[in-house]
């Protein structure tokens, strides 16, 4: 009997705490928050891209009645269960454009963190980023943005259609972000103070918010962890594209007719996505990772849409050890010549690959994981803090090294440090880092080991490890100097 009066008296709490506020469409209803503040869980920021629009630009919120319980897990976006995002895929749903928001208070003028998560754009979602605990004066948005075949397909006819295609992702991070612009301030945040970040394919995502000229004047700053506009790839044709679409086509036998492909079945495009393959690639799971200028979202090469764009402050970087080779072993060569061109000789010198394989590096890996690093992941961002600093923008660039149990780190380690609890050795972290950084732009504060600002003169950047942190130089200059590409 206590224990059930104790439960209706909690409930009598939350619900008494509960807070409605009016959106684009109605109202929601959040809950109250257990670490304070209140939570606003699946709020639509457009309408469902299902039957005919499937694979057409984000449209206006379609308006509900009442008040919607903003307090339930909602969907994820449709997605192959690769493993590690089995939850979000069980919960899947082409039924998925919709964001969460977690503000200390619904009053006030409070910096905004707006989260694009990772997953090879091709899975995942953003279900736990609300519940971090960044303090009492940052506010949290979580978005949902379309996967894989259902987010980046482009297609003759959908070109035709709508005179570009592709990107659709994209576009629903553009709407999530101009849905923050007209509402946020309800929820008691800043629209002139936003940060958007990301990892991996997230901090990607990012990179081309700052290149999507609708994008550009949305936020104030930028976060990009582990993530470039292509992630060293050379940046994909509309033509190229579409025959990506051709191979979709042909392996659904619709026979060219986008009509018949808004028809097919979830399961049946699901399936048709790990069967697409690019001969750019060494590894297909990196399909929906090579960015396509499309002529619409990007009318140009992202690359000179970011040099056209506005200044803005950001922090980029990368951890010491990434991932694997895509394609593993066997397709090192192939990596390593489409890479690095007339200059694979110089990189092959640098690797040492006519001699056999050496010792794992303790903290770097083995020699196919230094390459992968590299090419991925290191170099391109080192081209992207230069790229950001000729036009003027404030950079802060850092690499993160630290594992568990002063192990090796690995993709996405840091996130932990950035937005957990996960602290170095020495009892720092990246979160003071990164809290500052949301609040003013700038990452330092008192009592913060100084991380110095990056600039193509002195290419300094701050170095994340068990030691807490020190400033360096160049990084790995010998073989980031061969490479050109984001």
């Amino acid at each position: 009997m206590r224990i059930a009066i104790a439960a209706l008296a909690l409930l009598a709490s939350t619900t008494a705490q509960a807070q409605t506020v009016k959106v684009d469409g109605g109202s929601v209803r959040g809950m109250a928050w257990n670490g304070g503040g209140h939570i606003f869980r699946g709020i639509p920021f457009a309408a469902p891209p299902l039957a005919n629009l499937r694979w057409k630009p984000p449209a206006a919120v379609v308006p509900w009645k009442g008040t919607l319980d903003a307090t339930k897990q909602p969907a994820s976006c449709v997605q192959n269960d690769q493993g590690w995002n089995r939850g979000d895929y069980l919960i899947g749903s082409e039924d998925c454009l919709t964001l969460d928001v977690r503000t200390p208070s619904v009053t006030g003028k409070r910096p905004v963190l707006v989260w694009i998560h990772g997953g090879s754009n091709r899975a995942g979602g953003p279900n736990d980023i609300v519940q971090s605990d960044l303090g009492k004066d940052v506010l949290i948005v979580g978005v949902r943005y379309r996967l894989g075949i259902f987010g980046f397909l482009s297609h003759r006819q959908l070109t035709a259609e709508q005179g570009a295609s592709g990107n659709y992702a994209l576009m629903d991070q553009i709407a999530a972000l101009e849905w923050v612009r007209r509402n946020i301030a309800k929820f008691g945040g800043d629209p002139d103070n936003v940060t958007i970040a990301g990892e991996s394919a997230g901090s990607q995502d990012v990179s081309l918010m700052l290149a999507a000229p609708r994008a550009r004047p949305l936020f104030a700053k930028a976060i990009m962890e582990s993530g470039t506009p292509g992630f060293g790839l050379p940046f994909r044709s509309l033509e190229e594209a579409h025959r990506i679409g051709d191979q979709a086509d042909s392996l659904l036998g619709t026979g060219g007719d986008i009509a018949k492909m808004r028809r097919m079945s979830v399961p049946a495009l699901l399936a048709v996505d790990k069967q697409l393959h690019e001969d750019a690639l060494e590894a297909d799971d990196y399909m929906w990772l090579r960015t396509t200028v499309d002529g619409a979202v990007f009318p140009d090469s992202p690359r000179t849409l970011i040099a056209q764009g506005p200044s803005k402050s950001v922090i980029v970087g990368s951890n010491a050890l990434e991932l694997d080779l895509p394609g593993g072993r066997p397709r090192r060569d192939a990596f390593v010549a489409k890479a690095f061109g007339p200059n694979e000789p110089r990189a092959r010198a640098f690797y040492r690959l006519d001699q056999p394989d050496p010792e794992a590096d303790p903290r770097l890996g083995n020699r196919d994981q230094q390459i992968a690093t590299d090419v991925t992941f290191r170099c391109p961002t080192v081209r992207m803090a230069e790229l950001l600093h000729s036009k003027g923008s404030t950079v802060w660039h850092y690499e993160f090294d630290a594992g568990p149990n002063g192990g090796r780190t690995s993709h996405a380690m840091e996130i932990g440090y950035a937005f957990g609890d996960a602290k170095f050795r020495s009892g720092l972290s990246l979160k003071p880092y990164w809290l500052n950084f949301i609040r003013s732009g700038d990452p330092n504060g008192a009592g913060l080991p100084a991380w110095p600002r990056f600039s193509a003169q002195q290419p300094a950047h701050a170095f994340f490890d068990d030691s807490g942190v020190a400033s360096r130089g160049a990084l790995r200059p010998e073989i980031c100097g061969l490479l050109d590409r984001l």
